[in-house]
């Protein structure tokens, strides 16, 4: 690779569109999740407080349905999985999605700004851990003690996104940044490539996308096709010949 002695950093931001060949519903589909229940019935602090039951009810019966189905990852989450194994520089992967397909293909450094399934966080204490248990409003949290009070580890309408300091690191030491399967419509993850550019003139940004995005002007490059069949392409290019 013809690449500076210490690489940039690349960003992988994803979005529902690598998950969904893997057979999980995109959430503002014609089809999706939230076209078959009110997202103020279930996705909101205000319905936690107004109805836990009902909340972590919906939760405890989404991850068994997800579990049940043995979702794993594609060819797309495989590829960046080999660009941080192989590129000499680090990889970040900052995704919107709740699933766990990037770990499971090997990614390691992840950052979920949506939240994680299969994390339970104390609203008490902010304790977060590991745990496909269901949850109840009598389930009491192994930090504090707090009873009542765990709750899905995933962020609702209206709550800030996780780890966006970290996130807001990256994209200053970031050389390329790839959009992958996301719309590119929501904030903040929709401005992510206006802030790699204002951070790095240098910078190249990549848009791989089943079709066009609003922001697609924002974007040097423009890959069109599902993420199983243009992202593992890319990847080879990049890790034999660099991105210039």
């Amino acid at each position: 690779m013809h690449q500076d002695f210490f690489p940039p950093t690349i960003v992988a931001l994803t979005g529902a569109g690598i998950s969904k060949e893997s057979g999980i519903d995109t959430f503002r589909d014609s089809d999706g999740l939230w076209k078959r229940v009110n997202l103020e019935e279930v996705a909101t602090i205000e319905a936690w407080h107004r109805d836990k039951k009902k909340v972590l009810d919906f939760y405890n019966d989404t991850r068994r349905q997800f579990r049940a189905a043995h979702i794993e990852p594609n060819a797309a989450h495989r590829a960046l999985a080999r660009l941080e194994k192989e590129y000499g520089g680090e990889v970040v992967i900052v995704t919107q999605n709740i699933d766990p397909l990037h770990e499971q293909a090997g990614s390691r450094n992840v950052l979920h700004m949506h939240g994680r399934d299969g994390e339970i966080r104390c609203m008490r204490c902010g304790h977060v851990l590991e745990s496909d248990v269901d949850l109840t409003p009598r389930s009491i949290c192994p930090g504090c003690q707090a009873v009542g009070e765990l709750r899905p580890n995933i962020v609702w309408f209206g709550e800030m996104p996780q780890h966006m300091d970290e996130i807001h690191a990256a994209l200053e030491r970031c050389g390329l940044f790839l959009a992958i399967g996301t719309s590119g419509e929501v904030y903040p993850a929709a401005g992510f490539v206006l802030e790699v550019r204002r951070h790095r003139a240098r910078a190249h940004t990549v848009e791989l996308n089943l079709e066009p995005t609003d922001n697609r002007d924002l974007f040097h490059e423009h890959i069109y096709g599902p993420a199983t069949q243009v992202v593992p392409p890319y990847v080879e290019r990049v890790l034999r010949h660099g991105w210039r």
